[in-house]
């Protein structure tokens, strides 16, 4: 299988190995070479990166390369294999291993983040600024109003696949893409960015997390979770600290968690 999976890094960083891994330097435009292939060769959206997060490295992806299948993962953040090592980049998964579950499905998604106590909407309602989330919601009525119902199933929900990771098969990617970019460059003509610090500023990344699913719900496409492996330590208690605190007193992320 012809597979590409790009590694989105903004620095240099350790990489897997394995032939099927692309590390890409995203927001590359106008910055020095850190030895990775940047976003800003070819067809590109680099210099939206502040914004846009690793979708401007899926969007050179899917401009750019050839392939049978394209995922997209993080420097800190990839799917795990079953393989068993003494440090975690032996554990990431292999070309042996996701070929065996891709013969059984079309597209790979991380295990799902559960929130519990909050709705994807609520979650994204406290933590970020939900006017972006509902203009979405309006370009979605008015240039893909079959998608609405998906979209209300998909938000009252307890848990979604975050991070905007996947591994998918050519035909899906490109009906992903073609949706996904198709909504976020109308929802750029809407709001303004620079009005949120750096970290909400990111909006578009936080929202196509959420159109991932809505996508798929609305297509009835079959998936296989698997789990997804942390190559830097994360302080739940700060994390966890900031949610509530998101919660129960209106503090929106800020990134410093």
């Amino acid at each position: 299988m012809d597979i590409k999976i790009i590694v989105a890094t903004h620095k240099r960083y350790k990489m897997p190995k394995e032939d099927i891994y692309l590390p890409l330097y995203v927001g590359a435009e106008g910055k020095e070479s850190i030895g990775f292939v940047g976003d800003n060769i070819g067809e590109n959206i680099s210099i939206k990166n502040p914004f846009w997060c690793e979708l401007t490295g899926l969007y050179w992806a899917w401009k750019n390369l050839s392939y049978d299948y394209l995922g997209l993962v993080h420097y800190r953040r990839h799917f795990k294999g079953k393989n068993k090592g003494n440090d975690k980049f032996s554990k990431i998964i292999d070309r042996r291993e996701l070929e065996k579950i891709l013969e059984e499905t079309d597209i790979v998604l991380p295990n799902k983040r559960h929130y519990f106590i909050e709705t994807l909407y609520s979650h994204y309602e406290h933590t970020h600024y939900i006017e972006d989330l509902e203009k979405s919601k309006k370009i979605l009525e008015e240039k893909y109003p079959q998608y609405l119902n998906a979209f209300n199933v998909v938000t009252k929900r307890r848990s979604g696949h975050m991070f905007n990771m996947f591994i998918m098969k050519k035909e899906l990617a490109n009906s992903y893409c073609s949706f996904i970019f198709d909504i976020l460059f109308e929802l750029e003509k809407q709001t303004n960015p620079l009005q949120y610090n750096k970290y909400q500023a990111r909006l578009y990344g936080y929202i196509s997390e959420l159109l991932l699913d809505v996508w798929i719900e609305q297509n009835e496409l079959k998936y296989k979770e698997v789990p997804f492996i942390n190559m830097e330590k994360t302080n739940w208690l700060k994390k966890g600290s900031s949610f509530l605190k998101a919660k129960f007193f209106g503090k929106k992320y800020n990134g410093s968690f």
